[in-house]
């Protein structure tokens, strides 16, 4: 019997959290839409009624986003950062280019948010932290020309 593949999502424990609290909110947004729709519907002649074209672009779209939440729900596998000793996914790294030291957390890319310091492990800097060690060098290559990081600590 033929299984596709089935993605993954990798979700912090935080991460999760947020996305059942998205879900519910959304739940509570469609509710309001539905009630918005059946108001629409109610004045009459749907071909020129702008309301209810807005009502139901609106009601779609939180169905939309209502799967696509079920799907990374179901489908979400927790990450847990276990070892201090190698890089891995939940991992907190400091690396320095021997100028500046900044630290990441790697995250899976659902959770992304360079702003945040919270990179994917697909963003190139995630990739090559990957698997490494305290003291390990790493090269980024990154527009400006390749970069030389040290991890200096991993949490």
């Amino acid at each position: 019997m033929y299984k596709p593949n089935l993605p993954k999502y990798e979700l912090t424990k935080e991460g999760l959290t947020q996305r059942q609290k998205e879900l519910e909110q959304l739940v509570k947004d469609r509710e309001e839409a539905v009630v918005d729709l059946s108001k629409a519907r109610a004045m009459g002649d749907l071909s020129e009624n702008g309301y209810y074209k807005a009502a139901r672009a609106k009601l779609s779209f939180i169905d939309s986003q209502i799967r696509k939440l079920q799907i990374i729900l179901k489908y979400s596998v927790i990450i847990q950062h276990r070892d201090n000793n190698q890089v891995s996914l939940g991992s907190k790294v400091k690396i320095s280019d021997g100028k500046h030291e900044r630290e990441f957390e790697i995250v899976g890319k659902l959770e992304a948010d360079p702003l945040q310091n919270r990179i994917s492990n697909y963003s190139p800097i995630g990739k090559a932290l990957l698997s490494k060690k305290v003291g390990d060098t790493i090269l980024v290559n990154t527009p400006s020309g390749n970069i030389e990081y040290k991890i200096l600590q991993i949490n």
